[in-house]
């Protein structure tokens, strides 16, 4: 046996994999362990300086590396990193690397693989790794070589963050792991991401069209987003009085106290906002990939806009006129060219007004009504606002329930918001314990539906056993409301698989060392939140709420049945 004491000792290939991940700046890593990668978890231990943080299902891990990875662009830049076994565990995982992918998040998933010659045999859990995630990440590939260990970091972090920030998959066949290799081999460093520059004509460009036009608009929040950009954009867009929307799910890429905040666009948005946007003479989408979400099904602004103009900046040229017919493309960094705009002299514009006013529609359309309901959760957000801190992060997953922290919370803080663009259930537990893991000096919130909770609520379990402090709401109608809502809508009446029959949330709570409590009223909510407060820990408030209030548009269960269309005239 080699004497692994010498410095210039052979170590293993595993040992060789943790000092690449070391170097890359890797601070933490989510995992649910398996055989297959016994060697990268013996390594561990030997650089401190990595966190390593136990999971109880891969796509719990999974989320909490997307959700490390959206908080890493607004520092470092640098992946969220999970290690998960193969078959199941990669299967699992699967679900965070959508996210990742749809949401345009950087992260690494390291798969504990086959030996390789078990390879091509079907051998147990075995999966073509590539040919699985390969269409739902930037890059998947095998290390079968461990020489090649530091080019594959350094490559995978370099993909994860470059361009269109993304997931990238890599498989570790178990017999590799353990091969020893030379001392010669070092980790190569971890390369900063450099922005590319905005063209000066195209800023001239750019700046020409907004002086030409009469009701443009700007969407915003996307790939390479952070506080520089917000910053500067707002900057810019308060100079000229360009009315400012956020994409879905990215209302904490402008302050909500900006002059020339609009409001966020995808469900549920506001409907002075989707008509602003449609009678837009120029849209400015910066960032924004201009999904499905955030455009109601490529109708706001729709795919040809005619009689409309498009300036798309993007740091993917793949994704510049993909989709969109596009009269203007800047290929460059969104934070490079937020700063060149709010610096740009002689623009040559004169202010809008619309700013102003689209802001005045946005504070009376996140003005929460009177109301009757027993549990409030306009008023329930409304007391949030009031109670906790401007940069109290908000977590949560899919579902309608969050349809009213979309319209009512106040995102002011860079990262505030963590939610999958991509609309996954179960994202909202997991992503606020790497949220308090990432800030534990900050106030974090998750906000689940019944259902929701319950894809990933085990992760309480991870939670208590690392001491994060957060606190879980867990809004409770006693069914799958989105889908419901849809049901009604199409087949009024007609109910079907939508219904759910729930555990005592707050029991359940207790049980993972919560502090917990069952409210049925918008006064048990608000003394719920103040006790919360004053505690540490986990803290989660069980609020039953009525099924007929089925979104924070104000739709109803009775409503949708009496305008559903006729019988004879469903789809």
């Amino acid at each position: 046996m080699p004497d692994s004491t010498r410095p210039d000792a052979p170590r293993s290939a595993a040992t060789l994999l943790v000092e690449c991940l070391a170097t890359q700046g890797c601070e933490r890593i989510f995992t649910v362990p398996g055989e297959s990668f016994l060697a990268v978890l013996d390594a561990l231990p030997d650089r401190p300086e990595i966190d390593v943080i136990t999971c109880r299902q891969e796509g719990g891990a999974a989320f909490m590396a997307c959700a490390d990875g959206a908080m890493g662009a607004a520092g470092s830049g640098r992946p969220g990193v999970a290690f998960v076994t193969r078959g199941p565990g990669a299967t699992n995982a699967s679900i965070g690397v959508h996210v990742a992918h749809q949401d345009s998040q950087p992260m690494i998933l390291f798969v504990g693989d086959v030996a390789r010659g078990m390879q091509g045999r079907e051998g147990f859990q075995e999966i073509d790794f590539a040919a699985f995630f390969g269409p739902i990440c930037k890059w998947a590939a095998r290390i079968d070589d461990p020489a090649r260990i530091p080019e594959y970091i350094a490559r995978a972090y370099a993909t994860a963050i470059n361009g269109r920030p993304g997931p990238v998959v890599l498989a570790l066949p178990e017999d590799m792991l353990v091969e020893q290799v030379s001392a010669a081999l070092s980790p190569r460093p971890f390369v900063t991401r450099t922005a590319q520059a905005a063209c000066p004509d195209a800023m001239q460009a750019m700046f020409d069209m907004i002086a030409d036009a009469a009701s443009p608009v700007a969407i915003i929040g996307g790939a390479g987003w952070n506080s520089k950009a917000r910053d500067y954009f707002q900057q810019f867009a308060e100079r000229i009085g360009l009315p400012v929307a956020t994409a879905f799910r990215r209302q904490d890429a402008i302050r909500p106290d900006c002059p020339v905040f609009a409001g966020n666009l995808g469900y549920g948005p506001n409907p002075k906002l989707v008509e602003r946007v449609k009678q837009a003479d120029l849209v400015v989408a910066v960032g924004a990939r201009l999904g499905e979400a955030t455009t109601d099904g490529y109708t706001v602004p729709s795919l040809e806009h005619p009689g409309q103009m498009l300036i798309h900046i993007h740091p993917d040229p793949e994704e510049l006129g993909r989709v969109y017919r596009t009269d203007l493309a800047l290929c460059c960094g969104v934070d490079e060219f937020a700063e060149c705009a709010a610096l740009w002299e002689d623009a040559g514009i004169i202010p809008f007004d619309a700013g102003a006013e689209a802001h005045r529609e946005w504070l009376e359309w996140a003005t929460p009504p009177a109301s009757d309901a027993a549990i409030d959760l306009a008023a329930c957000v409304a007391a949030m606002r009031d109670s906790l801190p401007a940069d109290t992060i908000i977590c949560n997953g899919a579902g309608n329930f969050a349809g009213w922290w979309h319209r009512y919370w106040r995102y002011a803080a860079y990262p505030g918001q963590l939610a999958p663009t991509c609309g996954a259930m179960g994202y909202g537990v997991p992503a606020a314990i790497a949220a308090a893991l990432r800030y534990p000096e900050r106030t974090i919130v998750a906000v689940a539906g019944d259902g929701d909770f319950l894809m990933n609520g085990q992760e309480l379990a991870t939670a208590a056993q690392y001491g994060a402090n957060l606190i879980v709401v867990v809004i409770d109608n006693g069914a799958y409301g989105t889908i419901r809502m849809h049901q009604e809508r199409e087949y009024p009446g007609r109910v079907s698989a939508t219904t759910l029959a729930n555990p005592d949330f707050s029991a359940l709570g207790a049980a993972y060392g919560a502090w917990s409590t069952r409210v049925e009223s918008t006064a048990q909510f608000i003394a719920a939140l103040d006790e919360a407060k004053s505690r540490g820990g986990i803290r989660l408030i069980h609020a039953l709420t009525d099924l007929e209030r089925i979104a924070a548009s104000g739709a109803t269960i009775s409503g949708l049945r009496a305008r559903a269309r006729p019988a004879g005239k469903r789809k």
